[in-house]
C-alpha cells in the first residue's frame, strides 16, 4: 500500500515537472457549405495558433511567422509554408476533383494559448454537388488525441463528422 502511494506521489509530482503550456483541447474545426443557388462552396477551417507554430517551426509559442495579422507582419514565406503542411495533411475533393487550396481570407480571433487562425478557401462550383471526400488530418502527426471536427451542409443536407488519426478521411454521396 505505501508502494502505491509513493507512486501515485511520483506521478503527480512528476506531472508538475512538464511545463504545461498548450491549451487542453486538441481540436480544429472545418466547416463546409454548398448552396446550389449560389454555385459556391466555401471551406472555413479554425486551427489554434499554437498548434500551427508547432507544426510548421516546432515551436508553439513562436510568433515570428505572423501569420493572420495581415500582409505587412507576415513572413513573406510563411502562407506558403501554411499551405504546404494543409496539402499533406487536409483536402476536399468535390466530385472526385480534389480542390486546390488557396486562401481567400485569414483572421485570428481569441486571445493566448486560445487564439484560433482562421482560414477561409472559396470555389465556383457550377456543377451539382454529388459527392465530397475531406481528408482533415491536421496535427494528428504532432498530437495522439487530435480531433477534427467537420460540419458539411449541402443545401439542406447537414451532417457532422469526426476526423482523427485512425479516420483522417470521409467520403459523403448525395
Amino acid at each position: 500500500m505505501k508502494a502505491n502511494k509513493q507512486v501515485a506521489l511520483c506521478l503527480v509530482l512528476l506531472g508538475f515537472c512538464f511545463d504545461i503550456q498548450a491549451h487542453p483541447l486538441k481540436l480544429s474545426l472545418c466547416q463546409i457549405e454548398y448552396a446550389s443557388a449560389e454555385k459556391t462552396l466555401t471551406i472555413e477551417l479554425r486551427l489554434f495558433l499554437m498548434d500551427v507554430n508547432e507544426a510548421l517551426v516546432f515551436d508553439p509559442d513562436n510568433n515570428e511567422l505572423g501569420l493572420g495579422l495581415g500582409q505587412s507582419d507576415e513572413v513573406p514565406y510563411a502562407e506558403g509554408m501554411l499551405l504546404g503542411y494543409l496539402n499533406r495533411h487536409f483536402y476536399i475533393k468535390a466530385n472526385g476533383k480534389q480542390l486546390a487550396l488557396k486562401i481567400k481570407n485569414m483572421s485570428l480571433n481569441g486571445q493566448g494559448d486560445d487564439t484560433a487562425l482562421g482560414l477561409t478557401f472559396s470555389y465556383p462550383s457550377h456543377e451539382k454537388i454529388i459527392s465530397l471526400e475531406i481528408k482533415n488530418a491536421v496535427f494528428t502527426d504532432l498530437f495522439f488525441d487530435q480531433s477534427n471536427v467537420v460540419y458539411v451542409h449541402v443545401d439542406d443536407d447537414s451532417r457532422s463528422l469526426m476526423l482523427n488519426k485512425k479516420t483522417p478521411v470521409h467520403q459523403l454521396v448525395y
